[in-house]
């Protein structure tokens, strides 16, 4: 079993983290700084965004123009590929006369959301961050955002990523990485100064992780309330780890795929990205259902909305420790607040189990035989021929096919499709597709065993470490670096489990780790509920951006958080 302590500090002083507290709490700055109370120590929030709106404390427009002007200042970040002012303005002004009329349309009605870029956006460009859908602009909504507009959400446009979500940067694709909120953030700079080795801090930016990392970004930087992201290994677990937020992947068929340009069928899910556990419940509520256009989503009755009961007691619950995550290349520091974690269940009363997965060492492999696969057979729909990017070539339909994926799609892109044609060329189909599917049946069983035992959520790491800086990570390929970093989340796409990245604590370089909690399948309910029961345990402290944001700067300066803390 993994042993550390949990080490309580004294909040004295400080307030409560908002980061934990109710639906989309940036409204409550926001308001508190409008009220002119900059010399207090911080905000007491309303109850939740959508009570502020009826009161009339604030307008969905004034929210929206608050956040297009917060993505115009952090336009260096690199989070949006296509900003949709306009649309936003004007269904703000829809969301306005609903909320004067009284006829709200839910909790999400007049709240700035984003959107990754692989989702189909009717009438907004879709570009896949790849020259190959360049100028590509869709008929039709991807179900999840048709159900986000449907609850009156705000589209402040389509975030950047990996080109294809093909990594676990958000460096690859063509309108160049995304930069992490945190490397601007009081708590990094500051640790910095103390060390005398570092050199330029400019050109020392930290990465998001991938490869929805333009979501990450938007949400950890204030331009938006909650964002979409895709996770087919961990691309919505991964960046929220990284920048300090809550990254949920739901179930595999609870929330429709439709509309989302597919990675791999299998194992495609819409995530969400949100800066707590309750504001991801609301925004699953809005998405859970069957979609008729999409086969493999479930038809049983679900319970919405996702309402998440206030847990008090744990003692019921048993927390699973799956041993073979305790791998070498895992850092001291994650190792240490992975055991904390593990502890702090335990002194409330949980039991906790060390659980066996015991193929997890061929998940890996058997992800990327997998992805590689259904990757070929995806991308054979950009011909040229039907929409996207076309070459000027016009010698010989094979020519012109040839060429125009030659120019269309990146290195990496090619790469895979080439590996994944590999796998299923004839003589290599048994012994690599056939095999791959086979563990891949065993991965899902040692999940399904692991529950069978009595264990109500298994705890993990997300990453193996804290983000890393731009100019480290692009050292090694993309293939190596996607192997490293999804080594921990990828086996649950492959069993179709729900899992939820909770950021924990600041590691000794000021900078955000997170711990990933995995349910039952369609348990996101449960899941959920216990990972809101930890979030408020621990307390993560909000981000500190006043030197990146001026207005917002005395407000962020002071939103400080008094908790139980994992780190000594």
């Amino acid at each position: 079993m993994l042993k550390g302590s949990v080490t309580i500090k004294d909040g004295c002083g400080h307030v409560p983290s908002l980061a934990t507290g109710d639906l989309f709490f940036l409204l409550a700055w926001l308001l508190w700084w409008q009220a002119g109370h900059e010399d207090h120590a911080g905000p007491d929030p309303p109850r939740n965004v959508s009570a502020a709106l009826k009161q009339g404390q604030i307008t969905p427009t004034e929210l929206c123009q608050k956040c297009l002007s917060l993505i115009k200042k952090t336009k260096f970040l690199n989070a949006y590929i296509t900003v949709s002012e306009e649309v936003a303005l004007k269904q703000a002004e829809e969301s306005e006369k609903r909320y004067k009329n009284g006829q709200s349309l839910g909790d999400l009605d007049g709240i700035p959301v984003a959107v990754k870029d692989n989702f189909s956006t009717s009438g907004i460009e879709t570009t896949c961050a790849s020259n190959m859908l360049k100028g590509y602009i869709p008929p039709y909504n991807a179900t999840v955002v048709q159900k986000l507009l449907d609850q009156g959400a705000l589209l402040m446009g389509k975030t950047n990523l990996d080109e294809f979500a093909m990594g676990s940067g958000s460096t690859d694709g063509i309108f160049g990485p995304v930069k992490n909120p945190w490397s601007y953030s009081k708590q990094y700079r500051e640790k910095r100064k103390q060390n005398p080795h570092n050199k330029n801090e400019d050109s020392d930016w930290l990465i998001t992780g991938g490869s929805s990392g333009g979501s990450a970004a938007a949400v950890s930087a204030f331009t938006c309330y909650a964002a979409l992201g895709s996770d087919t290994g961990g691309s919505t677990r991964n960046p929220a780890a990284h920048c300090g937020l809550v990254g949920f992947k739901p179930s595999y068929g609870l929330v429709s795929r439709h509309g989302l340009i597919p990675l791999v069928n299998s194992m495609d899910v819409p995530g969400i990205l949100t800066r707590c556990v309750d504001d991801a419940a609301v925004v699953l509520g809005a998405l859970a259902g069957p979609d008729p256009k999409d086969s493999t989503t479930v038809h049983d009755p679900i319970n919405k909305p996702f309402m998440l009961p206030s847990l008090a007691d744990v003692s019921k619950l048993c927390i699973g420790i799956p041993k073979e995550y305790l791998i070498p290349e895992l850092s001291s520091e994650v190792r240490s607040l992975w055991s904390k974690a593990a502890d702090l269940f335990e002194s409330e009363g949980a039991k906790v189990l060390e659980v066996s997965l015991p193929h997890t060492s061929y998940s890996i492999v058997c992800y990327h035989v997998l992805c590689t696969t259904e990757v070929a057979s995806n991308m054979a729909r950009f011909d040229g021929l039907q929409y996207g990017h076309r070459c000027d070539i016009n010698v010989s339909t094979e020519a012109m096919y040839a060429a125009t994926r030659r120019e269309g799609f990146n290195d990496v892109v090619r790469g895979r499709i080439l590996s994944g044609n590999f796998f299923l060329l004839k003589e290599n189909y048994e012994n690599y597709f056939v095999k791959a599917q086979k563990v891949r049946r065993l991965i899902a069983n040692d999940f399904v065993n692991a529950f069978n035992s009595g264990v109500d959520v298994l705890l993990t790491p997300t990453t193996l470490s804290e983000a890393v800086p731009y100019l480290e990570f692009i050292k090694e390929d993309n293939r190596t670096r996607s192997a490293q970093d999804d080594i921990f989340t990828q086996a649950v796409n492959m069993a179709g489990l729900p899992a939820v990245s909770i950021p924990v604590a600041l590691s000794n370089q000021g900078l955000p780790i997170g711990l990933q909690f995995i349910g039952r399948a369609f348990c996101d309910q449960q899941l959920l509920t216990v990972a809101k029961w930890f979030e408020k345990q621990v307390q993560f402290p909000v981000i500190q951006l006043q030197e990146l944001m001026d207005d917002c700067s005395a407000v962020l300066e002071n939103e400080k958080s008094a908790s139980v803390s994992l780190k000594q």
